[in-house]
C-alpha cells in the first residue's frame, strides 16, 4: 500500500493494517522516498511486490491510489503479470491533475516550504487544519525534511490513470471515499467507480475518518470483497453445466 502526497507508511498502517489483518492478509506499507523521486520509489515497490509468491493486492491513498492504479493499467496493457485486486482510497483526479484541489494544495504547500521551511509550513497547517490532521502532517512532513517541497511538486504533477486506463482494470477494486472532503471530492471517486468494470465504492464522513483512520481501510477492503464476490457469481452464472 502506497502513501499519499507528503504522507508516509505510518499513516498507511493506521488505515489498512487492521482491516487487512482481520482477513489474514499481510500488509506491506511502502516508505516514501523523501524527494523528487518519490513516484519512482512507489513504482519500484509495486514491481517488487509481484516477485512475492501468491496473489498480491496493491493500492494506496490519494497519490498512492493514483500510482497503483496507473501501474496496474500499464501492466494490463503490456499483458504482463499484475495484481489480483486494488484497494484505492481518496482518488483526487483523473488523468492530468490540472487545477484539481489536491494538486493546488500540494503546489501551495511546496511553495510555503520553500519560503518558510518545513517548520513554517507545519505552523501554517496547524493554524488551518483540524487537530488530528495538523498532528499527522507535522509528524510526516518533518520526516521528509528538505525533500518535502520536491516530493509535493512531484505529486502535484503526476497523472492519475485516464478513462481508458481505468476501463482496462478488470480486477476487483475496492474504492473508498469521504463524502465531505474538499481536497478529494467524492465526485472523483464516483467517476472512477463508473469507469472501473469491477469496483464497489463505499464512503464515510470526514469527521469519522479523523477519529478512526481505519474506517477508510475498512471501506476499501469491504468494497474489494464485494467486487470479488460479485465477479465470482457472474463467472459461475456463465459456466455451462456439464
Amino acid at each position: 500500500m502506497l502513501p499519499g502526497s507528503g504522507s508516509d507508511e505510518v499513516f498507511v498502517r493506521s488505515v489498512f493494517a487492521g482491516p487487512l489483518g482481520a482477513l489474514g492478509i499481510e500488509l506491506h506499507a511502502v516508505a516514501p522516498r523523501h524527494g523528487r523521486d518519490v513516484i519512482d520509489g512507489y513504482r519500484a515497490a509495486l514491481d517488487a511486490a509481484l516477485e512475492r509468491p501468491g496473489p498480491v493486492l496493491v493500492g494506496g491513498i490519494s497519490l498512492g491510489a493514483h500510482v497503483a492504479a496507473a501501474w496496474a493499467a500499464q501492466r494490463r496493457a503490456e499483458a504482463g503479470p499484475g495484481p489480483a485486486g486494488l484497494l484505492l482510497a481518496l482518488p483526487a483526479w483523473t488523468g492530468r491533475p490540472g487545477d484539481a484541489p489536491a494538486a493546488l494544495v500540494a503546489r501551495a504547500t511546496a511553495a510555503c516550504v520553500r519560503d518558510s521551511g518545513v517548520v513554517g509550513a507545519v505552523a501554517a497547517a496547524e493554524a488551518s487544519s483540524p487537530p488530528w490532521l495538523a498532528a499527522e502532517l507535522a509528524r510526516a512532513w518533518q520526516r521528509y525534511g528538505t525533500g518535502l517541497a520536491a516530493a509535493l511538486d512531484a505529486a502535484a504533477a503526476e497523472p492519475a490513470p485516464d478513462a481508458s486506463g481505468l476501463r482496462a482494470l478488470d480486477v476487483p477494486v475496492g474504492l473508498a471515499a469521504l463524502v465531505d472532503d474538499p481536497v478529494h471530492p467524492l465526485a472523483v471517486a464516483e467517476h472512477w467507480h463508473a469507469l472501473l468494470p469491477r469496483a464497489v465504492l463505499l464512503n464515510a464522513p470526514l469527521a469519522v475518518f479523523g477519529a478512526d483512520p481505519a474506517v477508510l481501510g475498512r471501506a476499501a477492503v469491504l468494497g474489494w470483497l464485494r467486487a470479488a464476490r460479485a465477479g465470482a457469481r457472474s463467472a459461475a452464472a456463465r459456466t455451462p453445466v456439464p
